[in-house]
Order: structure tokens, then sequence, then C-alpha cells
């Protein structure tokens, strides 16, 4: 039994979503790694009533785990790490003790492709998709009943180019992502401006039909994406290249705002997620160094609620805790991961101070403590 107890809300937005009630929270951390540095993948345990942070402790040896996957049962956890091989770099599969925050190999396989830098699990804890950013490509791998890596069930190489003339030379895929029912995967790619839709399934593995890809604007360099938590009104797609947020409804781009307050040279985002309770989308600022809010109006298209600041530097990653009440911000050139308190009404966040040192952390996910 965990120590989380589970409710049910009714979302205004007409979707029905879980939230944790008050408790303890593990959170995994990736980061990349060196030999003064971070060493692998890190835990520290979270009291989401006082947002008190524990010491980061080394829960698993790996090169570079740039970025963490859950599964649906919180029993296993999944890995990429930046390898740049033949056969791409490692996908490695780890059982997960909800009620010591351990974590033990079950098996590790390649990506397939040069450079993976995200990985996403379906809804039913069968597939784990990968992207290969250095090598533009997708692949999918079945997930077995013991949580180990099965065999590799598609495979497809994306193509083409767009306008900037060197971030978009080729593909560059970054970021997966299953809709609810697990038969459809998105895959974000920043080199061709495109997020690529595939079918896919363990009998037919990956089907590509490029009639349904979603086009951006020329140079808008797509990085992650985000639902929400409905499932329903489309999705949402940060922009690295122009520092834009992307509504995407009926496979086309109906809005794009920009996600900076003024203009601010260099500035590329990187993590796109919605708030538990699916009222707002957030979207992280590197150079500007900020979160930027944007509230999510009735017709799913959104409107700008400012920024969340304070001591930030370069937020690759970032994640909102199981409650929705507090926001963990990983700082990758600052050395630490600071904790900021979520105003619920307005979308915003406020520095608690309480931060924990971890070298160059880029990944930041949660996992219920079980007693």
């Amino acid at each position: 039994m965990t120590s989380m107890r589970w409710v049910v809300v009714m979302l205004a937005l007409g979707g029905i979503v879980s939230v944790a009630a008050a408790g303890e929270q593990w959170v995994f951390l990736g980061t990349y790694t060196s030999p003064d540095g971070s060493q692998g993948i890190y835990r520290c345990k979270f009291d989401d009533t006082t947002g008190q942070l524990s010491k980061p402790e080394l829960a698993a040896e790996m090169a570079s785990p740039s970025f963490l996957a859950i599964h649906p049962t919180k029993k296993f956890l999944y890995a990429v790490g930046e390898g740049s091989g033949r056969d791409g770099g490692p996908v490695v599969a780890f059982a997960l003790n909800a009620k010591t925050g351990q974590l033990t190999k079950l098996n590790e396989d390649k990506s397939g492709g040069p450079g993976p830098c995200h990985i996403a699990i379906s809804p039913q804890g069968n597939m784990a998709a990968i992207a290969n950013y250095g090598g533009g490509s997708t692949c999918v791998f079945a997930i077995e009943a013991d949580g180990k890596l099965g065999r590799r069930i598609g495979f497809v190489q994306h193509k083409g180019s767009s306008a900037h003339p060197s971030r978009q030379k080729q593909p560059h895929a970054h970021c997966c992502a299953f809709n609810a029912a697990g038969d459809h995967l998105y895959t974000v790619d920043l080199g061709i401006d495109k997020v690529k839709v595939f079918h896919v399934s363990i009998k037919n593995g990956l089907e590509e039909d490029e009639d349904e890809d979603v086009t951006l604007p020329p140079g808008t360099g797509p990085r992650h994406m985000t639902f929400l938590p409905s499932g329903q009104g489309g999705f949402y797609v940060c922009g690295e290249l122009n520092s834009t947020v992307n509504v995407v409804q009926g496979g086309k781009v109906v809005q794009t705002l920009s996600t900076l307050p003024k203009e601010t040279p260099g500035n590329t985002t990187a993590e796109c997620i919605t708030s538990p309770d699916g009222q707002f989308v957030y979207v992280s600022n590197r150079g500007h160094n900020s979160i930027a809010v944007f509230r999510v109006k009735d017709n799913r298209q959104l409107e700008p609620a400012g920024h969340i600041t304070g001591d930030i530097n370069i937020p690759r990653n970032f994640n909102i805790d199981l409650t929705g009440k507090w926001m963990l911000i990983a700082s990758q050139n600052g050395g630490k991961v600071g904790v900021w308190e979520r105003d619920l009404k307005t979308g915003g966040a406020k520095e608690t101070g309480q931060t924990v040192a971890i070298s160059r952390c880029v990944c930041v996910k949660f996992v219920p403590v079980e007693k």
C-alpha cells in the first residue's frame, strides 16, 4: 500500500485526471556525467507537505542518462544515454523498488541511431519509444511483462531539412510521445520542422504515414511536446530555435506565441509540460533562464500568464510533482535542483530557497514512495 491517496478530480475542461494527496515522493534525476561530476541516475526523497528535498544519492551508474521515463505501474524506470556508436546509444531498463528507491538493472539494448535523447513509455506499458537526435530517427521496443526491453519492433529513419543554416541541415528527432490509446506515436523532429505521426502496435510495429505529419513554420526547431491530461484538444510543441510555444489542433498549427517577455538573443526553449489539472502549459527558456507560463483557454488555445524566475541557470528540464503544488527546476549549468511553490490559480510559482547540489542535472521524474 502506498503512502499516497489518489483522488480523482473533474476538470473544468471536461476531462478527468488523478492527482496525488500529500505524502512522500521519490525524485529520480538524469544527468550528464563526467569524471569529476555526476556518475549516473540519482534519487532524492521529496516531502510534498513541506517542499523539502533530501540530498541526492547515486541510484544507478550510467554514462549520461539524459532522459528518464517511468513505467505506468511505477515498478520500472527506463533511461537513454547519449552514445554515438554505430548501433546507437544505450537504452537501459531498471526495476524500481518504490519502498527503498533502489534501481536494479534488468537489461540493455541499443537505440538503433546515434544520440538517443528522449524515451517515452506507452500508456499500456508494453512499448518504449526512443528519439535519436544525432541520427534523426525513431526506434520502438516491446516491453516484456517483467519490465525488460524486448525485441525492437520498429525503426524509421527521418528525412529532410529546413531553414536554419546549421541546426536544420538534417533530421534531429528530439522527443517521443504516445497518445492516450497507445496506438499512435508522435516524434518531434527539430531538424525538419515536423512532428512525425506513426501508427504503432506490438503486432505491426512502427508504421509511417507522412500525410499525417504536422509541419511547423520554417525555423521553429520543434523540441518537446505535451498533451493535456484529458488527452483532448490537440497538443503543444515548443520551438527551440525561435522561442515559441505552438498549439496544434486537427493536425495543424493554429496558434504560435513567444515564450519571452522581451527579445533575448541566443535563447532556446527546452522542456514543455502541462500542469496536472490541465489549466497551464509551461516552457523553459535557456538564456532568459525562466519558465514561461501559459493559461489554457476554453478552446484549448493559450494566453500568456507570466514567467517563473529566480536562481535558474539553463533550465533544460523541470517538472511538477504529483500533487501539483511544487515545481522542481534543474539548472543544468547551475549545479543544482531548486524547489518552487506553485500558485494553483495564476500558474506562477515562488522560489522557496530549498535546493540540492547536483552536477549537470537534465531530467526530473517523480514516483510515489510506498510504505
